[in-house]
């Protein structure tokens, strides 16, 4: 079993043009950037890949040891790069994902040449100082109800973390998307993703980064995305007119938008 099977990557794009990898997050798949990946086709080589335990992955690949912590994740983003061989890359994450690549540049810097965040969060649980959008008994009722009845937690956690109330499309295809992916590894994959803590983290991140914050997010809140910019060194913070978690489903064009300003400004800076 190949990294590129593994994680059943997609090439597209122009060969030899800079890189830009898509990862994606928590219970849902590479499909989740098909209103986003494609708008950099012309310009620039696009991978797509699925997390181990998500998508069309080796689900073979998956352990519970390696997984138990977003290291394991930001490992196999460091194989799959290596692999590729295609230089420094953008490496844009969703969500869990945004944490899962800057762990990975902070591992390995000359793998990457910009990240961008959608959405990050170095912690999703209340601390002192730090609102992080839940305390620790909401994360724990959370763990606990979806431990108790996966597919109906999926239905109801699915369309809060997508918002967008008048477009409920959107959360039927979350839920679909979370349906979709085997319960046992989601089950643990949450408790990676929810009970992660990776603040120190940020400040070993040295790859210029623009963070990309819904004005409205129950997973992420407004607080979370200018934690992360205020962490980063070099980072950059954009406020998104958008509602939910997943602007790249809700609000494309904005994403698209919003990248395209950043890669253009720092080729430019360059």
């Amino acid at each position: 079993m190949t990294v590129l099977t593994r994680n059943n990557v997609v090439l597209s794009g122009v060969v030899g043009a800079p890189p830009m990898v898509f990862a994606h997050g928590f219970g849902c798949d590479q499909t989740m950037w098909r209103f986003v990946a494609p708008a950099f086709e012309a310009s620039h080589r696009v991978v797509l890949f699925d997390h181990v335990g998500a998508g069309g992955s080796d689900l073979t690949a998956y352990d519970p040891e390696r997984y138990a912590s977003l290291v394991g994740y930001a490992d196999d983003v460091v194989q799959l790069l290596e692999e590729l061989d295609l230089g420094p890359v953008v490496f844009v994450g969703h969500s869990v994902s945004g944490m899962i690549g800057a762990l990975a540049a902070a591992r390995r810097p000359e793998l990457f040449d910009r990240l961008v965040l959608v959405g990050p969060s170095p912690r999703y649980v209340d601390d002192a100082g730090y609102r992080g959008g839940f305390s620790a008994v909401e994360i724990d009722e959370l763990l606990e109800t979806m431990d108790d009845n996966y597919l109906g937690w999926s239905a109801f956690i699915a369309p809060v973390i997508m918002g967008n109330a008048d477009r409920p499309e959107l959360g039927d295809e979350l839920t679909n998307s979370f349906c979709r992916t085997d319960p046992a590894i989601a089950k643990r994959f949450a408790r990676t993703t929810f009970l992660s803590d990776n603040r120190a983290d940020l400040a070993s991140v040295r790859t210029p980064a623009l963070v990309l914050q819904c004005r409205e997010d129950v997973i992420a809140p407004p607080e979370v995305g200018q934690y992360v910019h205020d962490h980063l060194a070099g980072s950059e913070l954009v406020l998104l007119d958008a509602v939910g978690h997943c602007p790249n489903l809700s609000a494309p064009n904005q994403v698209i938008g919003a990248i395209t300003d950043y890669l253009a400004h720092a080729d430019a800076r360059s």
